[in-house]
């Protein structure tokens, strides 16, 4: 049992260090960018991330304040 805990950490350790031999050997070495917001093809299609949108939607005022706000109102 112990064996076979150490045999598969072992060759996740390898699997992992295989995956990221760019990354953590080179000097201009980092993790790819996969934030919603900063993909060229997400931005040409209008697609940003769930934060960006909300804080857009929240920064809008809704009609119906807009209504109860103005003198017109009775």
């Amino acid at each position: 049992m112990v064996k076979t805990i150490l045999i598969g950490a072992g060759l996740l350790f390898i699997a992992v260090l295989f995956m990221g031999i760019k990354v953590f050997f080179t000097k201009e070495g980092k993790f790819p960018d996969i934030h919603i917001g900063n993909n060229k093809a997400m931005q040409e299609r209008g697609i940003g991330c769930a934060t960006s949108q909300d804080a857009q939607m929240r920064s809008k005022i809704s009609p119906v304040k807009l209504m109860l706000k103005s003198k017109n109102h009775k």
